[in-house]
């Protein structure tokens, strides 16, 4: 994981991100690792499981329905294929 430092920061600037952080209940670090994740992720990127949970939402997917599909769901493991 890379490490980054900011120089000549204004005092001002990080009076704003302690307060920020204290906020959202996170370190000033995490703050400003927040700020540059959402500053840098391209708008509209699909996030797959953000997309699964709206798709199981969509067709009304409850937990019990996921639980029965795991109960019917086949335990032994898979055979590879044989090519003789």
């Amino acid at each position: 994981m890379a490490t980054l430092t900011v120089r000549n920061l204004p005092d001002e600037v990080h009076r704003a991100l302690r307060v920020r952080a204290a906020q959202h209940g996170r370190s000033t670090e995490a703050e400003i690792r927040e700020i540059l994740t959402l500053a840098v992720r391209p708008a509209g990127q699909l996030r797959l499981g953000d997309a699964l949970a709206a798709m199981s939402r969509e067709l009304g997917l409850s937990n019990e329905d996921v639980e029965a599909l795991q109960q019917t769901r086949e335990l032994a493991p898979a055979q590879p294929m044989s090519f003789e």
